[in-house]
This record gives C-alpha cells, structure tokens and sequence, in this order.
C-alpha cells in the first residue's frame, strides 16, 4: 500500500501545467517539399534514432501524410541498401 503523502490528484496536476515547448510543424509543409526522396538517406536519417528505428510523428512533428511517406521511403532505401536497417551508431 502506498504511503500516505503519495497523491495520485497530486501527480496529475502536475502533468496539466504549461510547458515551454515551441509548437512543431511539418517542415515538409513549411518548406513545400511535396515528394520525399527515398534516394537521399542523408534527409531520411533526420527521420531514424541512432538504432535504426522511425522516429514517430510526435518527435517530429511530420504531419500524418507525411509521415506515411517518409515511412514508405525509408523502407524503400532499406531494401535498395542505401540505408541500414539496424546499426549501433548511425549518426
């Protein structure tokens, strides 16, 4: 049983306060870039963690379009080996 000075209410109140974050954007938007090039693994590693892995759309800030599209490309360069599909230390 939790002690007495733990507060779940507490805790959330917490969660609901305002942070200093900046709104994020789809720079595919912002820039007019309409085609994502899956020939360019220099753009598409901004897109991959240092694992290997698709970084999601909540990182980013990709638009959901977007994100399908960089998705598809990665996928793309990964089977033509311009990019790898796991690595210890891609950046």
């Amino acid at each position: 049983m939790a002690s007495p000075a733990f507060n779940r209410n507490n805790d959330r109140s917490a969660m609901n306060k305002p942070q200093d974050t900046r709104k994020k954007y789809c720079r595919f938007k912002k820039n007019g870039i309409k085609y994502v090039d899956y020939k360019d693994p220099n753009f598409l590693l901004k897109f991959v963690n240092e694992q290997g892995r698709v970084l999601p759309r909540r990182l980013t800030g990709t638009s959901l379009k977007f994100q399908r599209k960089v998705t598809q490309a990665i996928a793309k360069a990964r089977h033509l080996a311009l990019m790898p599909y796991v690595a210890d230390a891609l950046k």
